[in-house]
């Protein structure tokens, strides 16, 4: 029985991986440089921006002034996000969750996962939020979904976990989940063959279409 869906947060609720990457690619262009999209996402769950910040400012040179590349970069972010919808398929998955319970494992912050909800309309529809600033490892290792499933009080075979990195999909099945995959624009869906189930988009099926196919393979 599924008693319990967890869902990644960035690029699979809501497609916050492609906002960082324009803003990040907004402020190279302030500098008359193009950032290249290879290795701009990490492997790993957490907040890479000190790198990121670094590879800039060695790009730019001494004048660089990172506090105010900062305030540019993420204002262009918050316009972004300003007009942010859920990834397709999610608002229709919500609503036909009806009688299970919803959570959030992200790597982000609790705070960053909350405000973006909430502006979207869907933080009421969670039970759980679970946050990378609430555990000692990021994604791939398990810990955030752990604690969704200790807050939840459920056990890992009672829920499904959605994620949109390889990453994702490893921590939700150290952590004992089923997972379904739907991969980012940015990975290539040939690196998800460990994941349970593989879909373009949440709208790809109805959400009871797609659990059933999960009990299914478990069988």
């Amino acid at each position: 029985m599924i008693d319990a869906l967890v869902f990644d947060f960035d690029g699979l609720l809501m497609d916050t991986e492609s906002t960082l990457l324009e803003s990040w690619r907004f402020e190279w262009r302030q500098h008359g440089l193009e950032l290249a999209v290879e290795g701009f996402f990490a492997d790993h769950g957490g907040d890479v921006n000190e790198q990121r910040n670094a590879n800039l400012a060695a790009a730019v040179g001494g004048h660089y002034d990172r506090a105010a590349s900062h305030s540019r970069r993420t204002a262009y972010r918050d316009k972004l996000h300003a007009e942010l919808e859920p990834a397709p398929g999610i608002r229709a998955w919500i609503e036909q969750a009806a009688g299970l319970r919803l959570a959030v494992a992200s790597s982000s912050p609790v705070s960053w996962v909350r405000d973006n909800l909430s502006r979207a309309g869907l933080l009421e529809a969670f039970d759980v939020i679970a946050g990378g600033n609430e555990v000692a490892a990021h994604k791939p290792d398990p810990a955030v979904y752990r604690l969704a499933l200790e807050r939840l009080g459920v056990a890992p075979g009672q829920a499904v976990a959605f994620e949109d990195t390889p990453h994702g999909v490893a921590a939700a099945q150290a952590a004992g989940l089923r997972c379904v995959a739907i991969p980012n624009a940015y990975t290539p869906a040939s690196r998800f063959a460990m994941a349970d189930l593989v879909l373009t988009s949440a709208a790809d099926a109805p959400l009871r279409t797609v659990l059933d196919k999960i009990i299914a393979r478990s069988r």
